[in-house]
């Protein structure tokens, strides 16, 4: 299965071409953007399928992180992929930025319980705990730092993603860490993507809602008329 993977969820603006039969990546473009990640996102999947050496006639599926993150970048990321999947006839496929980190932190730590965990503001921390085959025990789900702690301490779970520091200052064991990062690997979304097959079109999963609020000021009144 040849997979477009797409994510948008950090910083980063990634994507990468897979043959996931043959576990080979064929091409990737990552730009570390932080913001404005709609008016790159074209350029960096062109640049992706451009060294790979395929075009979109080739692909099988396509791969989105769909969060949590960034609510902006998810917005862009899942929105462009299911509109390149409806064009091209063929399935978009969701994975979470948290299963996706896992995933990868089990290469480093294979046969251990991960607990993949990032900062969400406002004190939050936004986890999800997978058991030793990465099946979900749970999450995802809001919880201050030393909730995740102590969930991740019942099961010794390896801590995954860029709230692990905060968790382990909340703790009072020490835990091993890997990928503390804010997103996974490109790859790893479109092997997680090939793994789960054709589902429900991807949605992004927001664990609670945007800092921006519309402005009172600039509603306008509703006429009876």
């Amino acid at each position: 299965m040849i997979v477009l993977a797409i994510d948008c969820s950090a910083g980063l603006c990634a994507s990468c071409v897979c043959d996931t039969g043959s576990d080979t990546e064929l091409g990737r473009e990552v730009r570390d953007l932080g913001k404005g990640h709609a008016e790159h996102l074209m350029a960096v999947i062109d640049a992706a399928l451009e060294r790979a050496g395929r075009t979109f006639a080739d692909l099988d599926a396509v791969a989105v992180s769909i969060g949590p993150g960034s609510f902006t970048g998810i917005r862009v990321g899942v929105s462009t992929a299911r509109g390149l999947a409806l064009a091209l006839g063929i399935p978009a496929i969701g994975v979470t930025t948290l299963e996706a980190l896992a995933a990868e932190a089990a290469q480093q730590f294979p046969g251990r319980a991960v607990l993949a965990a990032l900062d969400g503001g406002r004190g939050e921390i936004h986890a999800a705990l997978y058991d030793k085959q990465l099946r979900p025990l749970s999450g995802p789900a809001v919880m201050s730092a030393e909730a995740a702690a102590r969930l991740g301490g019942q099961v010794n779970a390896v801590l995954a993603g860029a709230a692990a520091a905060q968790l382990s200052d909340a703790a009072d064991q020490v835990f091993d860490s890997a990928v503390p990062e804010r997103t996974a690997d490109i790859a790893v979304y479109a092997r997680l993507a090939a793994n789960k097959g054709a589902g429900e079109k991807p949605r992004p999963l927001y664990l609670r809602d945007a800092d921006a609020r519309p402005q009172a000021g600039f509603v306008l009144p509703r006429s009876d008329s």
